[in-house]
């Protein structure tokens, strides 16, 4: 990008050419809606939200050249074209010698869970995520976090929050024995520290590491494009490769990978298993047969494996994901600009607002992400996510909820859907709200399920 170019303003890459209404109800009507979902914006019917970023989960916007994909899908149950379409995209693109489709990413990290883990295993990782850590646990295996300290640390900025901290893990190593270690779990782009990326050096000496021990490493690739992108902005030696060749080298680094489709590759269902070890690809085969649909088709329609293999090409396109993290990073220089206090560097995917800042006369105790986020909704019908101690979930062992470092409210970005006449708004919502943060009430628990407890739990005002 030419000086000339940084300093005047840019614009979304695409035209729209379909649009959906949406309409703001009055606060009368979100301060009851938010009631009765119990104060979890999760349990909001979407006609109630104006702006709705509580995620990018197939959220974002596909293509004209995915639509027109969806018309060729080709629905046999058995070698449908769209899978052999898939496949090849995947091999190209990252790389992977096998593909299984399946519904979504949580199937794909059900599969590798139950084939690589046994009971009292430890599976190192560069953070949790909430349905990964709890396919492991429930695999019989002991999420174990190694990721360097400043991911924890919000206000730090460092370009490479995702990195690991390669001592923390081989001390796991020589304590717990390699034999004990099915594999190291990695994110691109790891949502729960803010959307922060892996550096490509890092990642090389996790491989080197790993590789002295005969350890994989199972790539969480939900969000390898934009890890790419910021490896290209940031690293040394990486300013002119093009983001399909980062997204390639990333990928060579692994053994595997599992895929939510729903971000990076543009779709609105669909994910995958990727893999290189054939023997290990056959299990996988057969256990997908019995849990998803038929090895060609997973749990994904002709049409959907389509839209997926034309999105994988969209999503290493220099302009889109220019453009889908320059949005990002627009909105969260804004909130800077205001004072709010935010996860710093800013992230892939969304702005994490940091709720134990902003909201420091309440305890984790009294939920203040999950506060916040209902908050924000009443203010201007704005949907976020909680990401703390409600995601975070209990101890197994002692019943007691766990407390994270970052108790955050995720601000999370559709790609292509929203403008940044959007992100004004969104932006205005969260400094009124910061601006009146003593108002804010904490909020208890008043119904908790057994499993990833944020999608349905309900709370009461304290």
């Amino acid at each position: 990008m030419t000086t000339e170019k940084k300093n005047r303003s840019w614009a979304e890459p695409y035209r729209i050419k379909m649009v959906e209404p949406v309409k703001m109800i009055t606060r009368e009507e979100r301060e009851k809606a938010i009631k009765e979902a119990g104060y979890n914006t999760f349990l909001l019917r979407s006609n109630e939200v104006y702006i709705d970023l509580l995620t990018d989960s197939g959220t974002s916007a596909m293509s004209d050249r995915q639509w027109a994909g969806m018309m060729m899908g080709d629905e046999a149950y058995a070698g449908s074209r769209n899978f052999y379409n898939l496949e090849e995209a995947i091999q190209e693109y990252y790389g992977y010698s096998y593909v299984v489709p399946t519904h979504q990413g949580r199937a794909a990290e059900h599969i590798i869970s139950q084939l690589l883990i046994d009971k009292g295993d430890y599976v190192p990782g560069n953070m949790y995520f909430t349905t990964t850590k709890l396919h492991q646990e429930l695999a019989g295996g002991t999420f174990v976090d190694v990721i360097i300290d400043e991911a924890h640390e919000p206000e730090v900025e460092h370009p490479f929050k995702a990195n690991v901290n390669l001592e923390k893990l081989e001390e796991l190593i020589n304590e717990k024995g390699a034999d004990r270690i099915p594999y190291v779990s990695i994110a691109t782009s790891v949502n729960m520290a803010g959307g922060q990326p892996i550096s490509m050096a890092n990642l090389k000496e996790l491989r080197a590491l790993t590789n002295k021990y005969n350890i994989p490493i199972i790539h969480d690739m939900t969000r390898v494009a934009e890890n790419a992108y910021f490896i290209k902005q940031r690293e040394d030696g990486y300013e002119d490769t093009p983001i399909k060749e980062i997204v390639h080298q990333i990928c060579s680094l692994t053994d595997g990978a599992t895929m939510s489709a729903k971000k990076d590759a543009l779709v609105n269902i669909g994910g995958f298993l990727a893999l290189n070890d054939e023997d290990l690809y056959r299990e996988a085969q057969n256990i997908v047969v019995v849990y998803e649909g038929l090895h060609t088709y997973g749990g994904m329609s002709g049409r959907d494996m389509e839209a997926l293999a034309i999105g994988i090409t969209e999503s290493v396109d220099e302009d889109h994901i220019r453009a889908r993290v320059g949005q990002v990073q627009y909105l969260g220089e804004k909130l800077i600009d205001m004072g709010v206090p935010v996860v710093r560097p800013i992230g892939s995917h969304g702005v994490f607002l940091n709720a134990k800042k902003i909201l420091p006369h309440l305890s984790q105790d009294e939920l203040p992400a999950q506060a916040l986020a209902a908050a924000l909704y009443v203010d201007s019908g704005v949907r976020s996510m909680e990401r703390g101690v409600v995601s975070a979930g209990r101890n197994p062992e002692t019943g007691e909820h766990n407390y994270p470092e970052l108790e955050l409210v995720r601000l999370t970005i559709p790609r292509r859907a929203y403008t940044q006449a959007h992100m004004d708004v969104v932006a205005e919502s969260v400094e009124a709200v910061y601006k009146n943060r003593e108002e804010v009430s904490g909020l208890a628990f008043d119904y908790e399920p057994e499993y990833l407890r944020f999608f349905q739990s309900r709370f009461k005002e304290v």
